[in-house]
């Protein structure tokens, strides 16, 4: 106990609601969209369900939506990729639920693993490709809601000229 201070708290201060932050309904920091991305993506029962596979386009749902947010699911089998695109003004969240991801950008190729996550800024140009023989599924979160993902054509460098780390 500090001599100095005249302060003592009494009781359970966790009793004392009034002292404590409302619990929040929805995300508003980068932190907090990563955080709902990794508590979805922990509770397989909010999503494991809706997964379908489709063979001639990349399969996608949208999971949930809140104030300015979307949440959306997407499944990958082998060889589907999205093209180099950036999304527009809105910033994301891309978490990997299953399988293995690889990111291409112009700096370079990441693969992500199940359980890796990427966050990016407005405008921020990659290519998301599933380059492995089993399936895979991501997870997207978008502030605000995507309304725009502008296509750049092949920007990226040749494979062998890039970098890979794994996440």
């Amino acid at each position: 106990m500090n001599s100095d201070s005249d302060l003592q708290i009494a009781g359970d201060i966790l009793a004392v609601q009034h002292l404590l932050q409302p619990a929040k309904e929805h995300p508003s920091t980068v932190a907090e969209f990563a955080g709902l991305a990794r508590s979805i993506a922990a509770d397989r029962s909010q999503w494991a369900h809706l997964v379908e596979y489709d063979a001639t386009t990349r399969w996608y749902h949208r999971l949930r939506t809140g104030p300015g947010y979307e949440v959306w699911l997407l499944s990958w089998v082998p060889g589907q990729g999205t093209g180099l695109h950036d999304h527009g003004d809105s910033s994301g969240v891309l978490t990997v639920l299953e399988g293995e991801l690889t990111e291409r950008t112009e700096k370079g190729t990441r693969v992500l693993a199940s359980g890796a996550q990427r966050v990016f800024a407005p405008g921020y140009a990659h290519d998301v490709v599933n380059d492995a023989l089993e399936p895979a599924v991501s997870l997207h979160v978008y502030y605000p809601g995507l309304t725009d993902m502008p296509m750049h054509g092949d920007r990226c460098s040749a494979p062998e000229a890039q970098d890979v780390v794994a996440a």
